[in-house]
């Protein structure tokens, strides 16, 4: 009886200390559940009403501190440039400005040139920081990207110089040359030799500004808006035409040759300037009695059948270095040359541009004393190709040609090489 009542205590004295503990439990639960949790202070409930919305629409990265600087909200391009990392501020001068705007209320801008994360590059990235007072605990810091506008400011800078001093050769010489004449104005021969000078500076300054207009407008210019199906053949042939005199004075030969019938689609004016600017470049930079060759081929991209058009040369060649810059505006491999030949160093910039806008490309191969080959891409225009073989096939068939007749053509005068066209 006694081990019963023992027994039967204990359970009772265990049931209420069950009860105890779970009622203290549940208590526990209440406070923890009305103590606001430090995730809810990093949510919408601290930062004010329609900020959250605000800052998610802005093109600049933002990022919002609290009183221990800690990030409540930061947008995804603040992590994509690496500037929250652990839920903390990474950039310290940043940091800093947050906390002294924190302390006097005043806002704060400055631009910061920042390491690049993960690409190994010296370069740096370009922002500008701007903090201010968010509330009376938090701040509110903005960053804005700033390298691509650097980037295009460097470069418009430069045009600017390059353009300045490549207009003030040939004006400086045309002005030395008239006071020449004027104080030889009694001596026929040398007033000749100097306004023969004249003529010379006069056509490279008009050279210089059709090649600045030209490059304006293949920049500014949609080529879409004026395309058509343009015959590659025409090209070459109006590219050749161009040079002919140049060749003629060196005894060059210029040879063209490859697939006929070959259409691109693009803007025939740009596409005619372009290949006429490798083919100029050709002859300019060869010695006397070589050859310069044309050729066009078509060839099967993953992106797209392409045109082909290949410039190849027996002049100096280029060096590995200059390879990498040779379409730079105004960028000249021998400037000595360059100035021989009234050069200006925009026609490669030019040629680099109108491919770009074409949807293709220009590359370049070269060796130093074994002479060069500039390759220039442009998409085919595929429709009037075969329209044209198709046309072709029925002529030569009497008019019983089908479409699988005509596919089949395609292989036939896809690998067939017209003979080459040597002009003197």
């Amino acid at each position: 009886m006694n081990v019963d009542a023992a027994v039967a205590a204990a359970a009772a004295i265990a049931g209420v200390c069950t009860g105890v503990i779970a009622m203290l439990a549940f208590r526990w639960s209440e406070r923890d559940q009305a103590r606001p949790s430090r995730s809810s202070l990093h949510t919408d409930a601290v930062l004010p009403p329609g900020v959250d919305t605000v800052l998610s629409v802005l093109r600049s990265s933002a990022v919002v501190l609290d009183e221990g600087d800690a990030v409540v909200k930061a947008s995804s391009a603040a992590y994509a440039l690496g500037l929250v990392r652990g839920g903390k501020l990474a950039v310290e001068p940043m940091l800093q400005m947050a906390r002294d705007t924190r302390r006097d209320g005043e806002i704060r801008q400055v631009e910061l040139d920042l390491p690049r994360r993960g690409t190994g590059r010296g370069d740096a990235l370009a922002v500008s920081a701007r903090v201010a007072p968010l509330g009376s605990r938090l701040v509110l810091l903005l960053v804005e990207d700033l390298t691509e506008a650097r980037r295009i400011e460097a470069v418009r800078r430069d045009f600017v110089a390059n353009v300045s001093h490549e207009l003030k050769t040939p004006v400086g010489a045309l002005s030395l040359l008239s006071e020449a004449v004027m104080d030889a104005s009694e001596d026929p021969e040398a007033v000749t030799r100097f306004a023969g000078r004249m003529q010379i500076e006069a056509t490279r300054l008009t050279n210089l500004v059709q090649e600045l207009i030209d490059l304006s407008r293949v920049q500014n210019d949609d080529p879409l808006e004026d395309s058509e199906p343009v015959r590659v053949d025409e090209l070459v042939a109006e590219a050749i035409d161009r040079c002919r005199h140049q060749a003629g004075t060196k005894q060059i030969t210029m040879a063209a040759g490859g697939t006929a019938d070959l259409h691109v689609w693009g803007n025939r004016g740009q596409l005619a300037a372009a290949l006429g600017n490798l083919v100029e470049n050709a002859v300019n930079y060869s010695p006397a009695r070589t050859r310069v060759g044309i050729a066009a081929r078509h060839i099967t991209a993953p992106g797209g059948d392409l045109i082909e058009i290949a410039v190849t040369d027996q002049g100096i060649g280029i060096s590995e270095k200059d390879r990498e810059r040779v379409f730079e505006r105004f960028y000249r491999v021998d400037p000595a040359r360059s100035r021989a030949t009234g050069g200006t160093g925009l026609g490669l910039a030019i040629v680099k541009h109108v491919a770009a806008s074409h949807g293709g490309e220009v590359t370049v191969w070269s060796a130093e004393g074994q002479g060069s080959t500039f390759t220039l891409r442009l998409p085919e225009a595929g429709a009037v190709r075969d329209r044209d073989r198709g046309r072709t096939l029925i002529e030569r068939t009497g008019g019983t040609a089908a479409p699988d007749d005509v596919r089949a053509e395609d292989s036939y005068t896809d690998d067939r090489l017209s003979t080459p066209e040597v002009l003197p």
